[in-house]
């Protein structure tokens, strides 16, 4: 792996063997699954019994931002767009979740969750 640099404060990016660009500290991404080394954790929050709520909704647009911004913690000069961005994403989605329609019956989280953990276990097993 060689040793890139790209924009201030990107600090030391690794490329990967696929291309991209894996930051360290994130090695526990899988290498064909994100850019920038950043994991998905946005999670399906529509048609769930009961309800989403406020605090998923907020993690959810908590990753989107900082998937797209390329940050985990924003500097002091960008906190404050940075905490807007996640604050109008969470309200706009907390109305999509309200005003979409499923003709599917609402799924169980401990099933889908069971679900998740086999995949895992089945993903990463040895």
């Amino acid at each position: 792996m060689s040793e890139i640099r790209s924009g201030a404060g990107m600090g030391r990016l690794l490329s990967k063997p696929s291309g991209g660009i894996l930051r360290p500290g994130l090695e526990g991404c899988r290498k064909r699954d994100y850019p920038e080394g950043m994991c998905r954790n946005i999670h399906v929050l529509s048609n769930f019994e009961p309800a989403a709520t406020d605090d998923e909704v907020h993690a959810a647009a908590l990753q989107y931002v900082r998937k797209i911004s390329g940050s985990t913690h924003p500097s002091k000069a960008n906190a404050e767009a940075f905490d807007r961005a996640v604050h109008e994403i969470a309200h706009i989605s907390r109305h999509l979740l309200e005003d979409l329609v499923s003709v599917a019956p609402p799924k169980n989280r401990e099933i889908e969750a069971e679900k998740a953990k086999a995949r895992s276990q089945k993903r990463f097993a040895a």
